[in-house]
């Protein structure tokens, strides 16, 4: 059968690509198109545009770059249309992928959507572009069964949390000469997690690099991302105290005593390798000023949602400031806060459920069309 995939960011190229591995288990002969990164491209299939071309950050930006989007929709729709996909499976990335939907489903294509997008953080009102143009939604957080079911009526596949299967079914362990390879000393690290899109990285590394001076015994790490070039991390490397890692966070996390994190899937990534956090945001001050009066959630990270309190702290625009992130990664630094905060991890993880997140929604795509 011919699937069509669409993910429009790093997080969505993780899940995507481990789905994928799946599809081709439950299906031989599957023939497989996406749009993605290069972990789906490891895994097989015809790669039609890369995520690094689609990525926009914040309103404004998105504004900017208008032409852009209605190109690639436009592109999308007639590849679709030549390619002809028993079924278009949408990962996240929502401003895109319920443009095609709705294109989608006029053309009668069956549409599944893996990972919902967050309509219970903002924009609610899109769960009637759910129920109009989606078949089938597989959601990865417990309390999205509920928010969709019983709140909106509209049924759903809880399926587990994917970053345990790319986390825990890692094929191989960190190399023992990790340290040497990167030319790290012997020195506690501090991963230094920024984002993935260059506008998030360039608010990001400026600020979580100002506590250096302040922690001379810990080398810094910046988990560098798939998405850009080594050279465009050259600014932040000046100092010896810094080093950068390139496409090895999992490697970085489990080394690590400590992270600073941009928000993102990345603090959930950093709570199940039971590493202390901070979370750190920044945005622009007009596209903040917008997302603060649509978002309707009062924390930001994934740790804090799933738990539904403040296990990690949460510094957020005027907040994160030299004085405050050096305050808040000395108290994660000592002990009594990192036992505590392993407790809330490991009961994090027990919300999230096993293992097989990614076989059991391939395994429900395959059915749901073979039976169509």
């Amino acid at each position: 059968m011919k699937y069509y995939l669409i993910a429009g960011e790093a997080s969505g190229d993780l899940h995507a690509s481990n789905l994928m591995k799946a599809l081709y288990a439950e299906d031989a002969e599957a023939d497989i198109r996406f749009w993605g990164g290069d972990l789906m491209q490891e895994v097989g299939g015809t790669l039609v545009k890369h995520y690094r071309d689609l990525a926009f950050m914040g309103f404004m930006e998105v504004v900017m770059n208008l032409r852009t989007i209605f190109k690639n929709l436009s592109f999308c729709k007639k590849d679709i249309s030549h390619f002809n996909p028993d079924v278009i499976i949408y990962i996240d990335y929502p401003g895109f992928n319920f443009r095609i939907a709705k294109w989608a489903r006029k053309k009668g294509y069956n549409n599944q959507y893996y990972i919902s997008p967050q309509l219970w953080a903002w924009d609610e009102k899109r769960i009637k572009a759910v129920k109009r143009d989606i078949d089938a939604m597989y959601v990865i957080l417990p309390f999205e069964k509920d928010f969709y079911e019983k709140k909106h009526n509209f049924p759903v596949h809880f399926v587990g949390h994917p970053l345990i299967d790319a986390i825990y079914g890692r094929e191989r362990p960190v190399p023992k000469n990790f340290r040497k390879d990167n030319n790290l000393d012997d020195r506690d690290i501090i991963a230094l997690l920024p984002g993935s899109r260059k506008q998030e990285i360039e608010k990001m590394m400026k600020i979580m690099l100002s506590v250096l001076d302040d922690f001379p015994h810990y080398q810094f790490i910046i988990a560098g991302a798939p998405s850009q070039d080594r050279e465009f991390y050259a600014p932040y490397l000046k100092k010896k105290q810094v080093h950068l890692v390139m496409n090895k966070t999992y490697d970085i996390l489990s080394m690590a005593t400590a992270a600073l994190v941009t928000s993102g899937t990345a603090t959930l990534e950093t709570a199940l390798f039971k590493v202390p956090e901070v979370v750190c945001y920044k945005g622009g001050r007009i596209s903040y000023e917008i997302a603060k009066r649509l978002i309707k959630l009062e924390y930001i990270s994934l740790v804090n949602l799933i738990m539904n309190r403040e296990v990690v702290k949460e510094l957020i625009q005027a907040e994160l400031n030299t004085k405050n992130l050096k305050q808040e990664l000395t108290k994660i630094l000592q002990k009594d806060k990192r036992k505590q905060l392993f407790e809330d991890y490991f009961n994090l993880e027990k919300k999230l459920g096993g293992v097989g997140a990614s076989k059991n929604t391939a395994s429900l795509i395959v059915k749901s069309i073979t039976k169509r």
